[in-house]
Protein backbone atom coordinates (compact mmCIF):
# COMPACT_ATOMS: atom_id res chain seq x y z
CA UNK A 1 0.00 0.00 0.00
CA UNK A 2 1.10 3.77 -0.68
CA UNK A 3 0.61 6.11 2.26
CA UNK A 4 1.54 9.29 2.30
CA UNK A 5 0.53 10.81 5.59
CA UNK A 6 1.30 13.90 8.13
CA UNK A 7 0.03 14.31 11.85
CA UNK A 8 -0.26 17.68 13.74
CA UNK A 9 1.76 15.95 16.76
CA UNK A 10 3.73 13.53 15.03
CA UNK A 11 1.45 10.83 16.04
CA UNK A 12 -2.37 10.22 14.89
CA UNK A 13 -4.51 11.85 18.04
CA UNK A 14 -8.14 11.06 18.35
CA UNK A 15 -9.54 14.11 20.16
CA UNK A 16 -11.95 16.81 20.32
CA UNK A 17 -10.31 20.71 20.55
CA UNK A 18 -12.73 23.06 21.00
CA UNK A 19 -9.81 25.80 22.46
CA UNK A 20 -9.55 26.95 18.86
CA UNK A 21 -12.19 27.71 15.76
CA UNK A 22 -10.53 25.39 13.51
CA UNK A 23 -8.14 22.43 13.77
CA UNK A 24 -6.09 20.17 11.37
CA UNK A 25 -4.80 17.05 13.15
CA UNK A 26 -3.95 14.90 10.49
CA UNK A 27 -4.26 13.76 6.81
CA UNK A 28 -2.93 11.52 4.27
CA UNK A 29 -3.42 9.89 1.24
CA UNK A 30 -3.98 5.97 0.33
CA UNK A 31 -3.15 3.60 -2.42
CA UNK A 32 -3.69 0.28 -2.64
CA UNK A 33 -1.16 -1.58 -4.94
CA UNK A 34 -0.52 -4.83 -3.56
CA UNK A 35 -2.48 -5.57 -0.48
CA UNK A 36 -6.08 -6.90 -1.41
CA UNK A 37 -8.12 -4.90 0.95
CA UNK A 38 -8.02 -2.67 3.61
CA UNK A 39 -10.92 -2.54 5.81
CA UNK A 40 -11.49 0.22 8.73
CA UNK A 41 -13.82 -0.49 11.29
CA UNK A 42 -14.58 2.06 14.62
CA UNK A 43 -18.05 0.99 16.40
CA UNK A 44 -17.54 4.08 18.22
CA UNK A 45 -16.30 6.16 15.64
CA UNK A 46 -13.90 9.21 16.91
CA UNK A 47 -13.72 12.03 18.81
CA UNK A 48 -12.94 14.11 16.14
CA UNK A 49 -14.29 14.37 12.55
CA UNK A 50 -12.82 13.23 9.35
CA UNK A 51 -13.20 14.08 5.60
CA UNK A 52 -12.20 11.58 3.63
CA UNK A 53 -12.26 12.08 -0.62
CA UNK A 54 -12.42 9.66 -3.21
CA UNK A 55 -9.67 10.73 -5.95
CA UNK A 56 -9.91 7.67 -7.73
CA UNK A 57 -11.49 4.24 -7.92
CA UNK A 58 -14.27 3.12 -5.50
CA UNK A 59 -14.67 2.55 -2.22
CA UNK A 60 -17.64 0.63 -0.04
CA UNK A 61 -18.70 3.23 2.93
CA UNK A 62 -21.07 1.75 5.84
CA UNK A 63 -24.18 4.37 6.53
CA UNK A 64 -27.03 3.25 9.06
CA UNK A 65 -25.57 -0.21 8.85
CA UNK A 66 -26.39 -0.25 4.81
CA UNK A 67 -23.26 -0.86 2.92
CA UNK A 68 -22.95 1.87 0.61
CA UNK A 69 -20.61 1.96 -3.15
CA UNK A 70 -19.25 5.56 -3.20
CA UNK A 71 -17.12 6.06 -6.52
CA UNK A 72 -14.46 8.93 -7.70
CA UNK A 73 -15.81 12.33 -7.31
CA UNK A 74 -17.17 11.94 -3.50
CA UNK A 75 -16.21 13.08 -0.19
CA UNK A 76 -17.26 11.37 3.03
CA UNK A 77 -17.88 13.25 6.06
CA UNK A 78 -18.01 11.37 9.51
CA UNK A 79 -18.63 13.80 12.32
CA UNK A 80 -17.69 12.67 15.80
CA UNK A 81 -18.88 9.62 17.58
CA UNK A 82 -20.60 8.56 14.58
CA UNK A 83 -19.36 4.49 13.86
CA UNK A 84 -17.14 4.21 11.03
CA UNK A 85 -16.57 0.91 8.38
CA UNK A 86 -15.09 1.83 5.33
CA UNK A 87 -13.21 -0.99 2.75
CA UNK A 88 -11.22 -0.70 0.11
CA UNK A 89 -10.18 -3.64 -2.73
CA UNK A 90 -7.12 -3.54 -4.84
CA UNK A 91 -9.36 -4.35 -7.50
CA UNK A 92 -11.00 -1.26 -7.73
CA UNK A 93 -7.83 0.72 -7.91
CA UNK A 94 -8.68 3.71 -5.33
CA UNK A 95 -6.81 6.49 -4.48
CA UNK A 96 -8.33 8.11 -1.07
CA UNK A 97 -7.61 11.22 0.95
CA UNK A 98 -8.50 11.85 4.10
CA UNK A 99 -8.29 14.92 6.76
CA UNK A 100 -9.03 14.53 10.59
CA UNK A 101 -9.96 18.07 12.09
CA UNK A 102 -11.68 19.43 15.08
CA UNK A 103 -12.43 23.04 16.92
CA UNK A 104 -15.41 25.51 18.02
CA UNK A 105 -16.59 26.35 14.81
CA UNK A 106 -15.93 22.71 12.68
CA UNK A 107 -19.72 22.15 12.13
CA UNK A 108 -20.35 26.36 11.48
CA UNK A 109 -17.53 25.79 8.58
CA UNK A 110 -19.00 22.56 7.14
CA UNK A 111 -22.75 23.59 7.08
CA UNK A 112 -21.58 26.59 5.16
CA UNK A 113 -19.91 24.71 2.55
CA UNK A 114 -22.62 22.18 1.64
CA UNK A 115 -21.79 20.16 4.58
CA UNK A 116 -25.44 20.04 6.47
CA UNK A 117 -26.23 17.81 8.97
CA UNK A 118 -27.32 14.21 7.99
CA UNK A 119 -25.31 14.74 4.98
CA UNK A 120 -22.66 12.14 4.79
CA UNK A 121 -21.98 11.78 1.19
CA UNK A 122 -21.75 14.82 -0.89
CA UNK A 123 -20.91 14.71 -4.40
CA UNK A 124 -17.83 16.95 -5.26
CA UNK A 125 -16.67 16.01 -9.04
CA UNK A 126 -13.37 14.91 -9.69
CA UNK A 127 -10.37 18.33 -9.57
CA UNK A 128 -6.98 17.86 -9.67
CA UNK A 129 -7.19 20.92 -6.73
CA UNK A 130 -8.63 18.72 -4.44
CA UNK A 131 -5.60 16.74 -4.45
CA UNK A 132 -2.90 19.88 -4.74
CA UNK A 133 -4.95 21.40 -1.29
CA UNK A 134 -4.38 17.90 0.48
CA UNK A 135 -0.89 17.15 -0.49
CA UNK A 136 0.47 21.06 0.37
CA UNK A 137 -1.70 19.67 3.83
CA UNK A 138 0.34 16.89 4.01
CA UNK A 139 3.15 18.44 3.48
CA UNK A 140 2.53 21.23 6.03
CA UNK A 141 1.83 18.83 9.25
CA UNK A 142 5.44 16.85 7.89
CA UNK A 143 7.76 19.78 7.16
CA UNK A 144 6.02 22.09 10.24
CA UNK A 145 7.81 25.11 9.45
CA UNK A 146 6.74 28.48 11.30
CA UNK A 147 2.99 29.54 11.20
CA UNK A 148 1.95 25.82 10.07
CA UNK A 149 -0.65 26.09 12.41
CA UNK A 150 -2.69 29.31 11.13
CA UNK A 151 -1.58 27.93 7.65
CA UNK A 152 -3.31 24.74 7.69
CA UNK A 153 -6.80 25.75 8.57
CA UNK A 154 -6.63 28.52 5.73
CA UNK A 155 -5.76 25.41 3.12
CA UNK A 156 -8.85 23.50 4.89
CA UNK A 157 -11.34 25.95 4.27
CA UNK A 158 -9.85 26.86 0.72
CA UNK A 159 -10.27 22.84 -0.24
CA UNK A 160 -14.07 23.25 1.13
CA UNK A 161 -14.83 26.36 -0.70
CA UNK A 162 -13.68 24.54 -3.61
CA UNK A 163 -16.72 22.09 -2.64
CA UNK A 164 -18.61 24.75 -2.58
CA UNK A 165 -18.53 26.60 -5.66
CA UNK A 166 -18.75 22.94 -7.85
CA UNK A 167 -22.37 22.85 -5.76
CA UNK A 168 -23.05 25.79 -6.92
CA UNK A 169 -21.51 25.66 -10.83
CA UNK A 170 -23.42 21.60 -10.38
CA UNK A 171 -26.72 23.60 -9.75
CA UNK A 172 -26.19 26.79 -12.18
CA UNK A 173 -25.70 24.09 -14.81
CA UNK A 174 -22.19 25.36 -15.59
CA UNK A 175 -20.18 21.97 -14.85
CA UNK A 176 -19.20 21.38 -18.87
CA UNK A 177 -18.52 25.33 -19.53
CA UNK A 178 -16.37 25.38 -16.32
CA UNK A 179 -13.83 22.00 -17.90
CA UNK A 180 -13.96 23.68 -20.98
CA UNK A 181 -12.64 26.87 -20.39
CA UNK A 182 -10.82 26.10 -18.24
CA UNK A 183 -8.93 23.93 -20.96
CA UNK A 184 -9.05 27.24 -22.96
CA UNK A 185 -7.25 29.30 -20.29
CA UNK A 186 -4.57 26.38 -20.39
CA UNK A 187 -4.52 26.52 -23.89
CA UNK A 188 -4.37 30.20 -24.20
CA UNK A 189 -1.68 30.89 -21.83
CA UNK A 190 0.81 27.84 -22.93
CA UNK A 191 0.10 29.00 -26.79
CA UNK A 192 -0.50 32.63 -26.58
CA UNK A 193 2.50 33.47 -28.98
CA UNK A 194 0.86 31.19 -31.50
CA UNK A 195 -1.78 32.54 -34.35
CA UNK A 196 -4.36 31.20 -32.61
CA UNK A 197 -7.61 30.66 -34.70
CA UNK A 198 -10.75 30.65 -32.14
CA UNK A 199 -13.00 28.52 -34.81
CA UNK A 200 -10.07 26.57 -35.14
CA UNK A 201 -9.71 25.47 -31.75
CA UNK A 202 -12.98 25.27 -30.74
CA UNK A 203 -13.38 22.68 -33.35
CA UNK A 204 -10.37 20.97 -32.35
CA UNK A 205 -12.45 20.43 -28.87
CA UNK A 206 -15.64 19.43 -30.46
CA UNK A 207 -17.39 22.76 -29.62
CA UNK A 208 -19.64 24.90 -31.69
CA UNK A 209 -17.95 28.06 -32.22
CA UNK A 210 -20.94 30.19 -30.89
CA UNK A 211 -21.17 28.10 -27.75
CA UNK A 212 -17.90 28.49 -27.28
CA UNK A 213 -17.63 32.24 -27.21
CA UNK A 214 -20.49 32.51 -25.31
CA UNK A 215 -19.72 30.87 -22.62
CA UNK A 216 -15.92 31.30 -22.57
CA UNK A 217 -17.25 35.23 -21.80
CA UNK A 218 -20.19 34.14 -19.44
CA UNK A 219 -17.17 32.04 -16.94
CA UNK A 220 -14.24 34.93 -17.47
CA UNK A 221 -15.93 38.16 -18.30
CA UNK A 222 -14.50 38.83 -21.74
CA UNK A 223 -14.35 36.83 -25.05
CA UNK A 224 -11.76 34.41 -26.54
CA UNK A 225 -9.44 37.14 -28.10
CA UNK A 226 -9.62 39.29 -25.38
CA UNK A 227 -8.58 37.01 -23.00
CA UNK A 228 -5.60 35.87 -25.32
CA UNK A 229 -4.76 39.88 -25.88
CA UNK A 230 -4.64 40.33 -21.83
CA UNK A 231 -2.27 37.11 -21.84
CA UNK A 232 0.14 39.20 -24.38
CA UNK A 233 -0.24 42.84 -23.19
CA UNK A 234 0.52 41.17 -19.26
CA UNK A 235 3.74 39.28 -20.67
CA UNK A 236 4.46 42.73 -22.74
CA UNK A 237 4.85 44.41 -19.23
CA UNK A 238 6.72 42.20 -18.08
CA UNK A 239 9.46 42.29 -20.56
CA UNK A 240 9.23 46.17 -20.52
CA UNK A 241 10.13 46.33 -17.03
CA UNK A 242 12.51 43.33 -16.74
CA UNK A 243 14.88 43.33 -20.20
CA UNK A 244 16.26 45.73 -22.52
CA UNK A 245 14.53 43.97 -25.61
CA UNK A 246 13.23 46.65 -28.13
CA UNK A 247 9.57 47.20 -29.07
CA UNK A 248 9.63 45.31 -32.45
CA UNK A 249 11.41 42.28 -30.31
CA UNK A 250 8.86 42.19 -27.99
CA UNK A 251 5.72 42.11 -30.37
CA UNK A 252 7.33 39.29 -31.49
CA UNK A 253 7.82 37.37 -28.60
CA UNK A 254 4.07 38.42 -27.60
CA UNK A 255 2.63 37.00 -30.81
CA UNK A 256 2.48 40.19 -33.01
CA UNK A 257 4.34 40.19 -36.36
CA UNK A 258 4.03 43.69 -37.20
CA UNK A 259 5.34 46.46 -34.48
CA UNK A 260 3.39 49.31 -35.07
CA UNK A 261 -0.37 47.30 -34.70
CA UNK A 262 1.28 45.78 -30.99
CA UNK A 263 2.38 49.27 -30.27
CA UNK A 264 -1.79 50.09 -30.95
CA UNK A 265 -3.04 47.38 -29.54
CA UNK A 266 -0.83 48.27 -26.02
CA UNK A 267 -2.09 51.71 -26.13
CA UNK A 268 -5.72 51.03 -26.51
CA UNK A 269 -5.21 47.81 -23.96
CA UNK A 270 -2.77 49.83 -21.52
CA UNK A 271 -3.62 53.47 -21.47
CA UNK A 272 -0.03 54.60 -22.98
CA UNK A 273 2.14 53.26 -25.95
CA UNK A 274 5.09 51.10 -24.73
CA UNK A 275 7.72 53.36 -24.87
CA UNK A 276 5.83 55.18 -22.29
CA UNK A 277 4.79 52.83 -20.34
CA UNK A 278 8.78 51.81 -19.69
CA UNK A 279 9.69 54.89 -19.14
CA UNK A 280 7.54 55.50 -16.60
CA UNK A 281 8.70 51.90 -15.32
CA UNK A 282 12.40 53.31 -15.47
CA UNK A 283 11.68 56.75 -13.76
CA UNK A 284 10.02 55.47 -10.81
CA UNK A 285 12.08 55.21 -7.72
Amino acid sequence: MYANTGYLNQVDIDMEDLNKPLIVESCGVYRLIHMPSMVTIRPCGRQDYQLLYVAAGRAFFTFNEKEQEVTAGNMVLYRPGVPQQYSYYLKDSPEIYWIHFTGSEAETVLASHGFSDGISCLRTGTDAEYQQLFLKIIWELQIQRPCFEDLLPLLFRHLLLIVKRHQIEAVSGTSRIKKEVRHAVQYFNENFPAQINIEDYAKSQNMSVCWFIRSFRQYTGMTPMQYITSVRISKAKDLLENTDYNIGEIASVVGYENPLYFSRIFTKTAGCSPSLYRKDITARP
